[in-house]
């Protein structure tokens, strides 16, 4: 994956995670991790967290809401959560959070480098400046809240920190990596999502150079009062003063970046999945889950479909970035807590971090075969995307919902029973 630039609209949503998916999801965020880190090394993981639309359907495959800016927070509390008892051996630092625990992120980086002889005040002046950046420099109307600094012992990170805008209710995500990383304050980031605003200021763009150097000019040639001065001159040019004047041609603007596009609306539609690739994943379940998961397929219950979600997990841990164009997607692996697309099947969900586990237990011992066979059943759904069919995916979610309660269905509102009429209910206070 490669170093770009991107946005997207997270809106905000409130609510906590239930301490029965979250402990799922650190789970299965911590095994997925080092199953990466096995097939491709501890800088590949860094690339992937700095990648919005790889960062999106990560959070959406380990059942957090596929599209709001809460997939940030869990995420980064998962991966903490998960890989900080393995950080001496896996070489992986999770730092940072929300609120206190951000502005704390400096003093954890010093303690980092005290334990893995790294420059720790390096690394803390890195925090700092990415934090002073994104909202000093970058100011687009979004109030920093989360900061997480992900760092390895080749001294090598990803930030990626999150800011606010309350009167819109929406969110803005900032990806840094270090990789290829000269300047902090010449187009450093490696991407950005949030809501697009109309015109922002953007002193760390690189096409902003002249203006950081004349305004260090202007403060050295004219001083304070001066610069009032200045202003005051603008003003009148832009039409605000009474000495206005035609306004100079504006510079082109920026052009368009790739865009992802989290819509308001909580229930996962049609439109949010490309077809395609369900029924790849689908069909290659059908056709790999035989061959290479014998055993799962003797569980009752859950064989068949927990294939179909380890499809969905060997995607995000193998797939390239032209896959995760629809994170919604990975929301049909694990639900969601809401029910939105349907209620999270905890049953296929624990096969899932059970296989995972073993997969990368054994791939620690030398034995490659379990994370292989995931390989291959990436592989094989990618190459029956074009040909596959299958149910529509409105078609698919109402399945999942009618079959929730065989698959130990559960949401914040309770564990699910059969359907009755024809609808499946939750069964209230459970």
């Amino acid at each position: 994956m490669t170093k770009r630039s991107g946005s997207a609209d997270l809106p905000l949503h409130g609510g906590r995670v239930p301490h029965w998916l979250r402990e799922r999801m650190t789970a299965l965020a911590a095994v997925m991790a080092e199953a990466i880190v096995l097939e491709y090394g501890r800088d590949e993981f860094l690339r992937r967290l700095a990648h919005p639309f790889w960062f999106q359907s990560f959070g959406a495959v380990i059942g957090m809401d596929w599209h709001s800016s809460g997939v940030t927070t869990s995420v980064l509390g998962a991966l903490e959560r998960g890989l900080g008892p393995r950080a001496g051996e896996l070489g992986i630092h999770v730092c940072g959070g929300r609120g206190r625990k951000s502005r704390a992120t400096p003093a954890e980086l010093v303690a980092v480098g005290e334990r893995t002889g790294l420059d720790g005040a390096a690394l803390a002046r890195a925090s700092r400046l990415v934090a002073k950046v994104d909202s000093a420099a970058v100011q687009d109307g979004f109030a920093l809240y989360l900061h997480g600094f992900v760092v390895t012992d080749d001294g090598r990170w990803a930030v990626i920190q999150q800011g606010m805008n309350g009167e819109r209710r929406q969110a803005r995500r900032y990806h840094w990596l270090s990789e290829g990383l000269s300047s902090f304050v010449d187009s450093p980031h490696a991407a950005v999502d949030g809501p697009g605003q109309g015109t922002i200021v953007n002193l760390a763009d690189r096409r902003a150079a002249a203006s950081r150097a004349r305004q260090l000019d202007l403060l050295a040639d004219v001083g304070p009062d001066g610069i009032v001065g200045e202003i005051a001159r603008l003003d009148a040019a832009a039409g605000r003063g009474p000495a206005a004047k035609e306004p100079e041609r504006e510079e082109p603007a920026q052009p368009m970046l790739p865009h992802l596009a989290m819509p308001a609306h909580e229930e996962v539609r049609a439109e949010n999945v490309v077809a395609r690739r369900l029924h790849g994943a689908l069909a290659a379940a059908a056709e790999r889950g035989p061959v290479d998961f014998p055993d799962l397929l003797l569980t009752p219950g859950v064989g068949a479909r927990t294939v179909l979600s380890l499809a969905m997990v060997a995607e995000v841990v193998h797939g390239a970035p032209c896959r995760f164009s629809d994170p919604a997607r990975f929301s049909l692996a694990h639900g969601g807590k809401d029910r939105n697309p349907f209620p999270v099947p905890t049953a296929v969900y624990d096969r899932t971090i059970a296989v995972m586990k073993a997969a990368v237990r054994k791939a620690r011992l030398g034995e490659a075969d379990s994370l292989a066979a995931l390989r291959r059943l990436d592989a094989q759904a990618r190459r029956l995307k074009a040909t596959a069919g299958g149910p529509s995916v409105d078609a698919f979610m109402a399945q999942e919902r009618a079959r929730s309660h065989e698959y130990g269905g559960r949401s914040v509102f309770g564990w699910e029973r059969a359907p009755e009429n024809g609808d499946a209910r939750a069964v209230e206070g459970s």
